[in-house]
């Protein structure tokens, strides 16, 4: 473009000379039209480097962050992350996971995305260490909405089991439980099966020994319980929920294979009731 401009004005000198005689009209072209200064990229170090040099993380941690994150573009946003983990009472080790687990939260927002997810656990009265250990055994809880999912299914358990304590025992044995929608799934299970009859106290140590139990969809939960029915189980049985709970770890095709087993070795239908 300025070769063109440039041959143009010879072109029109050369084809009218008088040109040369006037007065020249003072003109200046300025520099930056002929050359500009690139513009300086903010500086990137690798997330290998970081974590290793700046956070002392183990090389098998940061190699596996880095798999999946190679740049930090804003480091002093992932040491703000990594302070606040500190600060809210994560241990070294408990950092290392929830950064090998989920090495996105070295990118994430502190004050939208980390924070309130912590905070929800603190209003709710749970210590620091209870905290840092369920969250680094299972970091994508930070991945999961606060509104929408982990204060309901908190407030939830908490209502089953009526302590934070018993909400903080329960999470230990399976944190699948803020990965679901319990009051779509656990609580009409629950109000159903206390419908049959079952009483809240085996409801709850059935909770802690066979919580994926209780997160079948509730429609699935009413096919086991009228295939125990069918059985001419008793309601009023002590092992009425261990009937539905057994019939529910095993696909139909499963259960009837088995049934044919008990029928080869001379087994009645009665007498396969009785065993079961």
């Amino acid at each position: 473009m300025r070769l063109e401009i440039c041959k143009s004005l010879i072109s029109l000198t050369l084809q009218n000379p008088s040109h040369l005689h006037k007065t020249p009209i003072p003109y200046s072209i300025p520099l930056s039209f002929f050359s500009s200064k690139p513009k300086k990229s903010k500086p990137t170090v690798t997330v290998l480097d970081y974590l290793i040099n700046q956070h002392q993380f183990s090389p098998e941690s940061a190699l596996k962050a880095s798999s999946v994150i190679t740049y930090l573009k804003r480091p002093e946003e992932a040491d703000f992350m990594l302070s606040f983990l500190k600060e809210s009472g994560f241990s070294k080790s408990h950092i290392e996971e929830v950064v090998k687990k989920v090495p996105s939260v070295l990118t994430a927002n502190l004050a939208s995305t980390i924070k309130p997810k912590i905070q929800i656990f603190q209003d709710l009265g749970f210590k620091a260490d209870d905290i840092a250990e369920f969250v680094s055994a299972d970091p994508w809880i930070l991945t999961r909405s606060a509104d929408n999912r982990l204060e309901p299914s908190i407030l939830v358990l908490k209502t089953i089991l009526g302590s934070n304590a018993e909400v903080i025992r329960v999470l230990k044995v399976t944190r699948w439980f803020l990965n679901h929608d319990l009051e779509r799934t656990m609580m009409p299970n629950i109000e159903f099966l206390k419908g049959c009859g079952i009483s809240s106290t085996q409801i709850v140590k059935y909770l802690f020994c066979f919580p994926r139990f209780f997160l079948h969809k509730p429609e699935i939960i009413l096919r086991f319980v009228k295939t125990v029915d069918e059985m001419g189980f008793d309601r009023k049985s002590k092992m009425f929920l261990a009937a539905i709970r057994t019939v529910s770890s095993m696909t139909r095709e499963n259960w009837e294979l088995k049934l044919k087993l008990f029928r080869s070795l001379g087994f009645s239908e009665n007498d396969i009731l009785v065993v079961f």
